[in-house]
């Protein structure tokens, strides 16, 4: 191995030094600096838990087979959340220290319970100024139920909509049946009546790459175009709920979707260069943990994993997980991620659990093995639930990770941009910038 000496004054060693990679002897302006910016970078930890899940029912009138949540039909009202465990819930969400509360109604189909989605809005609104807490609302729903009931509570409570929607008529409606096979002109029917009557901004869409989509990745980007979406998360399935029980899981691999993915980005990226603002959400994420400082809101990219300190979900029936995914396995009959219930625990119980304790602590990407020699570390993150599921780890064997796999082929893609095309490096720093 030959020695590399950096010597002031020869070019190299300043850019070293100005990346804080280096330092004179004694010198410890350097160091302050990285503690500042890992402060910075880490600052998410100061206000948790921000995001307050609640799973108001589990029926669902349509019948994914890719879908992460073990739902239950239309007519099994036994798998509703009760008032009474939404008020338990509620009382959870408001004592965390975060001052920004952000509560997210899912099911299921959370608008099949409608009635309690008012309930715990009213409440929350009612007590957020005693608990010094700003609220934010979010229903999570296919949109097949939305009706001018549901955008005036919505347009008078603040209340934001996210949906699915995976590409052209054919496609969703392939990946997503119902009766009436009409899912996706119920979906874009809703989300052009809320941009309408309530604002572009108050919906979003995501969605799920199935084996049909791999092919089609530019339909599925036009088709976000046509309804003025402001971008795209190109997303893979996850090993959860009927996406294992169908095996729509095992259908295509990593190498696959990263095929898909990058064709994707380098479609996105023209439709930018060409004057159109449209941003890809997940490499955004990962290049703002590239290029800047910034803490991140996505709780599955943080270390240690946002896994509890950054998300509570509240089941139905009462049960606490530390996350969404978490929640899913347990419908599987894997309770590795049940922290507690709510007729027995408050925020602080959950939070300092022996079980949380040790999922965090086996999160921590900085120390893990593979992880702490990765040159991807800092920009990537942890997710102790999608290890757990695949190898029955918190922490997992990295180089049989597929959601390792997949960070180091999207990192490497972006690296590869910013460096050797200048006019894609440009659109991805706007995106990071923003």
């Amino acid at each position: 191995m030959t020695a590399l000496d950096l010597v002031p004054g020869d070019g190299l060693y300043e850019r070293a030094f100005s990346k804080l990679l280096v330092a004179r002897k004694g010198q410890r302006s350097q160091l302050q600096l990285l503690g500042l910016r890992l402060r910075s970078r880490m600052a998410f930890l100061r206000q948790p838990t921000g995001l307050h899940i609640f799973v108001v029912t589990l029926r669902c009138e349509h019948s994914c087979p890719y879908c992460q949540v073990s739902r239950r039909s239309t007519d099994k009202s036994r798998f509703d959340m009760s008032e009474e465990t939404a008020m338990r819930a509620l009382a959870v969400a408001l004592s965390s220290p975060s001052k920004g509360v952000k509560i997210e109604f899912q099911g299921g189909e959370p608008l099949l319970n409608f009635g309690l989605i008012k309930t715990v809005v009213a409440a929350a609104r009612e007590q957020a100024p005693t608990a010094g807490k700003q609220v934010d609302f979010v229903i999570t729903s296919n949109l097949a139920l939305l009706d001018d009931e549901v955008l005036t509570f919505c347009r008078d409570n603040n209340v934001h909509l996210s949906t699915s929607l995976d590409g052209p008529a054919d496609l969703h409606n392939g990946n997503r049946p119902r009766p009436g096979g009409n899912s996706h002109e119920l979906a874009v029917d809703g989300i052009r009546r809320i941009q309408q009557e309530l604002g572009k901004d108050r919906v979003g869409a995501l969605m799920t790459t199935t084996a049909a989509s791999l092919d089609r990745v530019e339909e599925i980007v036009d088709e976000y175009l046509k309804l003025d979406l402001d971008g795209i998360f190109l997303r893979a399935l996850s090993p959860y709920g009927f996406a294992i029980k169908t095996k729509q899981f095992a259908k295509y691999d990593t190498e696959r979707w990263l095929a898909f993915y990058e064709r994707g980005l380098r479609y996105i990226l023209d439709i930018n260069k060409r004057g159109t603002r449209f941003p890809e959400f997940y490499a955004t994420i990962l290049l703002k943990r590239m290029l800047t400082d910034r803490p991140i809101g996505y709780v599955d990219l943080r270390s240690p994993a946002g896994t509890g300190l950054g998300a509570l979900v509240y089941n139905y029936d009462g049960k606490v997980f530390a996350s969404d995914e978490g929640r899913m396995l347990a419908e599987m009959g894997d309770a590795a991620f049940e922290l507690g219930s709510l007729e027995e625990d408050d925020y602080r119980s959950l939070i300092v659990s022996e079980k949380l304790t040790n999922i965090i602590g086996s999160s921590l990407a900085q120390c893990a093995p593979q992880c702490s020699s990765c040159a991807f570390e800092p920009h990537c993150g942890s997710d102790p639930v999608f290890h757990h599921a695949t190898q029955a780890d918190y922490t997992g064997i990295k180089p049989l990770s597929e959601f390792c796999a997949r960070q180091k082929g999207i990192l490497k893609l972006l690296i590869n941009l910013l460096e050797n095309s200048p006019e894609d490096a440009a659109v991805l720093r706007r995106w990071a910038a923003q």
